[in-house]
């Protein structure tokens, strides 16, 4: 009788794990349809949406056309800088066009990239592949005609991790961090807290280890209300950053709110300017 109750516990606990270990195969084949949510709708022309702005196409090392968007500077308020705009995990570049056009009024030429898979462009996310996507912007930006000395990187949420790489690769004059994560498990962590995500991650995104030993300067952006990127994140990569310019604290805001793509970050990215120029 005994044996026979061992022999069913056993039984019991292979299909357990048996079960669990199907489970996590899964979610190791899913994952990056658990991390990146692309928009991959078509974007209208860039004229339609940023007047003045114009369509340009981003090559990539792996053979891929991206669209992406270009707005000079207003000439009246010309800086002679530039922002690289690495956008965020929803959407696509048509939700970026307010923040464009006030960086542009502020006098700074733009440029807006979508990644594959978003926009309309071709191709599936993946942390090399969002690396590949921003080497090709720093390509065309200065084609251009805007050298890095004189241009910043501005990372929203998942673009951290994006330009936090990018900026070892190819130093810029700055970089301007808004919502950023330590790195991608942490996030994990936070909404899968019942799975192994460090285990299981195959996309690591660091943002606080590669911005601790860089000597660019940095301005970290976050509201402390949110729910996307916890707060306490954002606030170990601005507390881990050595060349620090300024921590932009937005009370009350959560991880998509209005005031994340408005005025007080524009003005923002106008203090760092002005530290590093």
């Amino acid at each position: 009788m005994a044996r026979s109750r061992i022999r069913r516990l056993v039984v019991t606990l292979v299909v357990v794990l048996l079960v669990a270990g199907l489970a996590l195969v899964a979610v190791w084949g899913v994952q990056r349809q658990l991390i990146y949510f692309p928009d991959a709708s078509d974007v209208p022309p860039a004229g339609e949406v940023l007047p003045g702005a114009r369509d340009v196409t981003l090559e990539t090392a792996d053979g891929l056309e991206l669209g992406a968007w270009y707005l000079p500077a207003d000439a009246e308020r010309d800086t002679g800088m530039a922002v690289l705009m690495a956008p965020g995990n929803g959407g696509n570049r048509a939700g970026r066009a307010d923040l464009a056009h006030a960086l542009g009024d502020r006098g700074f030429a733009v440029l807006v990239m979508d990644y594959r898979g978003y926009g309309g462009n071709p191709g599936s996310p993946s942390e090399d592949g969002l690396a590949a996507d921003a080497d090709a912007a720093v390509r065309a930006l200065v084609d251009l005609g805007h050298p890095l000395d004189r241009t910043i990187y501005f990372g929203e949420s998942l673009g951290t991790g994006v330009v936090a790489g990018l900026q070892q690769r190819h130093p810029p004059a700055g970089i301007v961090l808004r919502s950023p994560f330590t790195n991608l498990a942490d996030v994990g962590r936070h909404h899968y807290p019942w799975l192994p995500v460090r285990t299981l991650l195959r996309d690591r995104l660091p943002v606080l280890d590669p911005i601790a030993a860089s000597d660019v300067p940095v301005t970290v952006i976050y509201g402390d209300s949110d729910d996307v990127v916890p707060t306490e994140l954002s606030v170990r990569v601005a507390d881990g950053a050595p060349a620090l310019v300024e921590r932009v604290v937005l009370e009350g805001a959560g991880h998509n709110d209005a005031v994340m793509f408005g005025p007080r970050v524009a003005d923002a990215v106008v203090r760092l300017a002005r530290a590093v120029g």
